[in-house]
């Protein structure tokens, strides 16, 4: 089973939907310790870098989503959820992250209209189970004003254009981002959601 993790950021019951679609079923959690009873973790999130760490903190989330990084367990984290997977953003200063991916979290360029909103597509950089049925040049539904910027060109599996070229999904090993929503991008994003359900499965 999936675990949703609730730390008051996320929208939750819309990732909860996408997986009950796709024939997975996915519980909200907001206990640290009932993560390990989970053979797959989401991180989703909508808002700001530094409010969502300090929830992360005061619910004692840090050091289980930690852990089941650790663990091989796969753990998705989706929009502000990926971003949160990097050692530190510039949103509002420098904030430092889970450092699960080494790198850092950085504004869209000067210039353009912010936040990035709508449809827009992914170029594939490298294969991964995640990306299973998706060809390259799908679109997906974005809605941020910052991105990834991995120290580690490998982990990243797709790049998206908006003003500059950035990471669109990263992966490497048991642990995945995803700057868009798929949960709001149709039936592709539905796949993704059900990759990585699959991947959960190999853990049951």
């Amino acid at each position: 089973m999936i675990a949703i993790i609730d730390y008051g950021m996320g929208n939750l019951r819309s990732v909860q939907k996408g997986f009950e679609k796709v024939g997975y079923r996915a519980e909200i959690v907001n206990a640290p310790e009932k993560l390990v009873n989970y053979s797959g973790v989401v991180l989703p999130g909508v808002g700001a870098f530094a409010d969502a760490m300090e929830n992360l903190h005061q619910t004692g989330l840090v050091k289980a989503i930690k852990e089941i990084a650790a663990s091989g367990k796969p753990l998705l984290g989706i929009c502000l959820g990926q971003q949160l997977l990097f050692e530190y953003s510039e949103e509002w200063g420098k904030t430092p992250g889970l450092g699960i991916f080494a790198g850092r979290v950085r504004r869209l360029p000067p210039g353009l209209k912010v936040p990035h909103m709508g449809w827009n597509q992914i170029e594939i950089k490298r294969q991964s189970p995640l990306l299973e049925g998706v060809p390259d040049g799908s679109a997906f539904y974005f809605v941020h004003s910052y991105h990834v910027d991995p120290a580690d060109g490998d982990v990243i599996l797709t790049t998206t254009h908006y003003g500059v070229r950035f990471a669109s999904i990263v992966g490497e090993n048991n642990v995945f981002g995803i700057q868009f929503h798929p949960e709001k991008s149709s039936r592709l994003g539905l796949q993704i959601l059900q990759n990585f359900g699959k991947l959960v499965e190999r853990c049951w």
